[in-house]
């Protein structure tokens, strides 16, 4: 067999294959993408005095990743670097944190925009509670997307504190937000508490409204620290059956994700081969 790496299109499962070698005891899978590594000189093939076979990255696939990951975490947004800070800070405090969910909320009065769902008038409303029809007949439902939604790790439901983290990283984008009643009310409608976070500077906490909370950053976005400046007003909040159902569909965060989170994204895009 020839000692010369043969070339090979390094894509996104290869780069994922080979995180996942390095963080384990490197016991083959002998598919594909394995050899695909092998022939490209990234992992080697070991073999104990016992027989047993284990594969194990070379320089070259230890070059590899780490040029990924820098490459990928140019790639990220102000934004999605700032969230992802918030996200690691709530895991540190233990909590249960997702992202990116799309939460079905009720707002009151009348709004517009694309996310906004009138309930239909005609509809069937003997399944639910005639006072609960009544209320749901005056209000409007919208798709509400936290940047980080978050509850505490207990077994009591009266303990959970659903907190929302609204992430602005600059004030262009914080200013647009506030212009939107209807958006802010579905924030509240999920949350005890809701909080703004942004880098310092960015706007006072005088300029949010007096109900949501306020952290700042001080610093830059990857080493900076952060900064409670208001606290959240406090409101309680049992989250709904159909909030549940999405949690449940949806996958917490994990503390090694976030670590690894620049290597995720868009691998397939960043360069074709290592």
């Amino acid at each position: 067999m020839s000692s010369n790496p043969v070339p090979v299109s390094i894509q996104r499962a290869h780069r994922t294959r080979l995180m996942h070698i390095w963080r384990s005891a490197g016991w083959p899978c002998r598919d594909a993408l394995e050899i695909d590594l092998l022939a490209a000189g990234l992992v080697a093939l070991r073999v104990s005095e016992q027989g047993h076979e284990t594969l194990g990255l070379t320089e070259a696939g230890v070059q590899c990743l780490a040029a990924s990951r820098q490459q990928n975490r140019r790639a990220l947004s102000a934004h999605d670097r700032l969230a992802a800070r918030v996200a690691t800070q709530l895991l540190s405090a233990g909590r249960i944190v997702w992202r990116e969910l799309s939460l079905r909320a009720r707002v009151d009065g009348a709004g517009s925009g694309p996310a906004l769902v009138a309930r239909d008038s005609a509809a069937n409303t003997a399944l639910w509670p005639a006072d609960e029809a009544a209320v749901d007949s005056q209000a409007s439902w919208r798709l509400a997307r936290p940047d980080v939604f978050s509850v505490r790790n207990t077994s009591v439901q009266a303990y959970l504190q659903p907190v929302v983290h609204e992430v602005k990283a600059s004030r262009a984008d914080l200013l647009s937000d506030l212009r939107h009643e209807a958006k802010r009310q579905s924030y509240q409608w999920l949350c005890c508490e809701c909080y703004y976070v942004f880098p310092a500077g960015v706007a006072k906490p005088e300029e949010i409204p007096p109900e949501f909370g306020v952290w700042l950053l001080h610093g830059d976005i990857d080493h900076g620290e952060f900064e409670i400046a208001r606290p959240a007003r406090h409101v309680s909040c049992d989250l709904p059956f159909a909030v549940w159902l999405s949690l449940a569909k949806a996958t917490p965060l994990r503390l090694d994700e976030l670590d690894d989170e620049p290597l995720q994204a868009s691998l397939d895009e960043v360069g074709g081969t290592c």
